[in-house]
């Protein structure tokens, strides 16, 4: 169904001898580990600072953490130091390209409007707009005048109503199409640009040069999401080319986020972990801003579930509070 509706994961739930219970999002892959955790103190499989413990399988540690919690009766995020807000900001990442849905019946660009409201009503203060429609579903330039339309409607709509707006490309555009869309655009607020092109160090270097040179030195340049360069994205965020860093929670794996973070500090880079696709990510995400700081907003992905319950996680006027209760304070209902 269209951006994944009735979406299907895997979860692994973790019990102790005495009866504790975790469960966090992890990967069919993790079958071939699962006789390691047999007998071992979970001392032996998680440090609360590092994560996961090697050779843990990292598609353990969500569940290794909510086992901890429980035991400890702590949120994930006291676990990780308290070092952050409990409070962050949280853009919905679901404004897509709906004017051409459904494919037999397209509702036209008053269906974008409507569902920002809705994520407005819901709480959200930043939208996060899917560009790149010249990609594939426009020609060229008709998809490249579309974004700017979408943009400038949005912009119309909810400019005074304290709302941010963010950009997705997922690496359709080319450097010269992000420089056009800007120009386009003129003097709107980005709050960021996000994947505009695939990573290539000469072309971010010479968008975030044109960025400075150009009226848009508070939009933040963020990378990283879609199988990334590590390295040079790394590269990229030492030199100040990139402002942030994005590799997906799970994905990536939280254990490396943690490796990750204090690298991202050393550079003042900020982090937003990619969390598309599942609600659970934004969840862990929350608990990651509040123990680590240096989240400078986390990716919303509002669902519906009849597995789980996602727990106290409110959003309101623009942010997300992180679960108070032991571990990251969801129930596996099955």
């Amino acid at each position: 169904d269209i951006h994944g509706q009735h979406h299907k994961c895997t979860a692994l739930k973790i019990s102790t001898d005495q009866g504790a219970v975790g469960w966090g999002l992890s990967s069919q892959e993790v079958k071939n580990s699962l006789d390691y955790l047999l007998d071992k103190n979970l001392a032996d499989l998680i440090s609360p600072d590092t994560g996961a413990l090697p050779p843990v399988d990292r598609h353990m540690d969500f569940a290794l953490y909510d086992l901890m919690g429980v035991i400890l009766n702590k949120p994930v995020y006291e676990l990780l130091g308290n070092h952050g807000p409990r409070e962050n900001p949280i853009y919905s990442g679901m404004i897509y390209l709906d004017e051409l849905e459904p494919p037999e019946n397209p509702a036209g660009l008053d269906v974008i409007l409507k569902n920002c409201e809705w994520d407005y009503q819901y709480g959200y203060r930043q939208l996060k707009v899917k560009i790149g429609r010249g990609g594939k579903w426009y020609p060229h330039d008709a998809g490249l005048d579309k974004d700017i339309e979408v943009i400038k409607m949005i912009y119309e709509e909810f400019k005074n109503r304290q709302v941010d707006i963010l950009l997705d490309a997922n690496d359709i555009y080319t450097l010269e199409d992000t420089i056009a869309l800007f120009d386009g655009i003129g003097d709107i607020p980005i709050f960021w640009i996000e994947e505009p092109f695939r990573e290539e160090a000469s072309d971010m270097r010479e968008l975030k040069k044109w960025m400075r040179e150009n009226g848009f030195t508070k939009t933040l340049y963020v990378d990283g999401e879609a199988n990334p360069d590590h390295a040079l994205c790394l590269e990229m965020a030492s030199e100040g080319t990139m402002d942030g860093f994005l590799p997906d929670i799970h994905g990536y794996g939280f254990t490396k986020w943690l490796e990750l973070m204090p690298i991202l500090k050393r550079t003042r880079t900020v982090a937003s972990p990619h969390a598309w696709g599942n609600m659970l990510k934004t969840h862990y995400i929350a608990h990651l801003a509040a123990g680590l700081g240096n989240v400078v907003t986390i990716e919303g992905v509002t669902c519906l579930s009849d597995d789980i319950d996602y727990g106290d996680y409110a959003i309101k006027d623009g942010k997300i509070r992180v679960s108070d209760d032991a571990g990251f304070g969801m129930k596996l209902l099955v």
